[in-house]
């Protein structure tokens, strides 16, 4: 029993290691005026990022400073994902935890979104970024981020669009804790 607590802890400490921070990538600090969330929130929405794949830092921070430039050229305050998961199976921190992010109007409030970084109306993410996201989770019920009976949705299921594509929906709903509705 021990040696299994110990494993599962350490796997989330060596977790907390793949999350790559926000200022590796961008240089703006968040601005304080972004309103937090009260955690643990309930609701993690899954969201597709359509834009480029990436698959080394290089290119993935690339692509995230791109989405920061879009996000706020459509007037976010900052980058509308709490994190984003590379193609090269990395977490990178967009808002964080505890920041309310503006990626599904009616359940920021409620809500961490995370976002895959490619394109997945027409095929599968490679496994490591399914992995991560996986990791991911578990990390934010381990911090109190978000509640352990939480729901897992996609950005389609907060409102009429193809986010987050159909061959990465089908892969949620078979994860343990999809729901149909928020």
């Amino acid at each position: 029993m021990k040696l299994q607590v110990a494993l599962v802890l350490c796997g989330l400490t060596l977790a907390l290691g793949q999350i790559v921070p926000r200022s590796s990538w961008c240089p703006v600090p968040i601005s304080p005026r972004i309103p937090r969330l009260m955690v643990p929130v309930r609701l993690i929405i899954i969201h597709h990022t359509v834009t480029a794949p990436c698959f080394n830092p290089h290119q993935c921070q690339l692509v995230l400073r791109q989405i920061r430039a879009d996000h706020m050229r459509r007037k976010f305050r900052d980058i509308g994902y709490n994190f984003l998961i590379g193609g090269d199976g990395r977490i990178y921190e967009g808002l964080g935890f505890g920041i309310r992010g503006e990626h599904a109007p009616r359940y920021n409030s409620q809500s961490i979104g995370i976002a895959f970084i490619g394109n997945f109306q027409t095929g599968l993410p490679p496994s490591q970024m399914l992995q991560a996201a996986r990791t991911l989770i578990q990390i934010a019920v381990q911090r109190r981020q978000v509640s352990p009976n939480y729901s897992l949705v996609g950005h389609c299921q907060t409102k009429a669009t193809a986010c987050p594509g159909r061959h990465l929906l089908n892969e949620l709903k078979k994860w343990p804790r999809w729901q149909p509705k928020p």
